[in-house]
């Protein structure tokens, strides 16, 4: 297991931008997917962006074209840019990890309002 950490999120207009990090305790160069979930509040989480070892990455329809998930194996770190917000992206945002069993994050607040 690997501990994950998010940062970066927050209060963001729509059409704003903010890019989440998610860093790992130990090396997520075997780790074959990353990725981020999102929980709305009286909604079921879900999968909004995934990234392979390979840099195969897939999307959730709803972000596709707006936001982007990469990983920085030397770093230890997973990101998310996301660009053209808009007020149904507000949620936690979850890092998981594809170990044994899987690995979470313990959230981010993602807050998009005028």
């Amino acid at each position: 297991q690997v501990q994950l950490v998010e940062s970066g999120g927050g209060l963001v207009q729509p059409g704003g931008s903010l890019r989440l990090s998610c860093a790992a305790s130990g090396s997520i160069f075997n780790i074959y997917v990353m990725g981020w979930y999102r929980q709305a509040p009286g909604k079921r989480r879900e999968l909004v962006a995934a990234v392979t070892t390979s840099g195969n990455a897939n999307y959730a329809d709803s972000v596709k074209g707006r936001f982007t998930i990469s990983r920085d194996n030397a770093k230890n770190t997973v990101y998310l840019q996301m660009n053209s917000l808009k007020p149904e992206d507000t949620a936690v945002y979850y890092c998981y990890a594809g170990t044994s069993g899987g690995s979470w994050g313990q959230g981010t607040q993602v807050t998009v309002s005028s």
